[in-house]
């Protein structure tokens, strides 16, 4: 279990007051009481607009020695991207995280392509191209069209030593299968919620409106346990943040491994 960190996708919610934060907390007070609790925090802020290296260092300044950071790629970088822009893109961005970085408390830039970033030989190349600008930093790959889901690509992530992140969402078709694959010293887990009827057509806020269910958080209890057995260190994040399910989820995943890790 001391390889195993828990966490959930962004920290600074409203509505997470009266199940994470006491009434009333201010909004400068959410980290540090999120890190109370938590060891990792995906960063999501990242992707709408360029980290800043002030507030980078104010983030560092309010958690613990022990305490990892995902961060997320800007949309520049995988949603807009282009290899005309991505240098320049790629620059700005690695100065906003350097202080988390300098701080060792870097645990993974988190590059996330949408579903529509197809596997082709183009897109092929680009992530190649942009994996290599980010040098020796940590770099985590979620990929959302199943097609990307082979051999070929897995082998490719092992010899850079890039982390796959392995997801829950629904099985729809298209979208990427379960998997709890280890392919690089990280592994990673993301639950973005089985809402099917709102993943095309929900917002950021309805399509992951989901409480798993015990049952459904049980299936994935041998799966983190058995990455575990491979890396030195496994991120488990919720990013069914609405209404405050992926707390719950979370503190729920994580009682369950430490019941199970008591009982064998």
């Amino acid at each position: 279990m001391n390889k195993i960190r828990f966490g959930t996708s962004g920290y600074s919610y409203k509505d997470w007051e009266g199940v994470l934060y006491p009434a009333g907390t201010p909004s400068t007070e959410y980290l540090h009481l999120y890190a109370q609790e938590f060891d990792v925090a995906e960063l999501n802020f990242s992707y709408y607009r360029m980290p800043d290296a002030a507030l980078s260092r104010r983030m560092v300044a309010c958690t613990g020695k022990d305490f990892f950071f995902s961060i997320k790629g800007h949309k520049t970088l995988t949603h807009e991207g282009s290899a005309d822009t991505v240098n320049r893109e790629v620059a700005t961005f690695l100065r906003g995280i350097a202080p988390i970085a300098d701080a060792g408390k870097l645990g993974v830039v988190l590059l996330q392509f949408p579903f529509s970033f197809h596997y082709t030989d183009e897109n092929r190349t680009y992530v190649h191209t942009l994996c290599g600008l980010f040098g020796k930093l940590p770099l985590a790959i979620e990929l959302r069209n199943r097609h990307w889901q082979r051999t070929s690509v897995y082998e490719g992530l092992r010899e850079r030593n890039i982390v796959l992140v392995n997801v829950d969402e629904p099985q729809l078709p298209g979208l990427p299968e379960p998997t709890n694959l280890v392919t690089a010293d990280t592994g990673y887990v993301r639950f973005h919620g089985r809402n099917r009827e709102n993943w095309w057509k929900g917002d950021n806020i309805t399509r992951y409106d989901y409480c798993y269910s015990d049952t459904e958080l049980r299936e994935w209890v041998p799966r983190i346990q058995a990455m575990a057995l491979q890396a030195a260190m496994i991120m488990v994040v919720f990013n069914n943040h609405s209404k405050g399910q992926a707390v719950q989820n979370v503190r729920r995943i994580r009682e369950m491994m430490l019941q199970e890790q008591k009982e064998r």
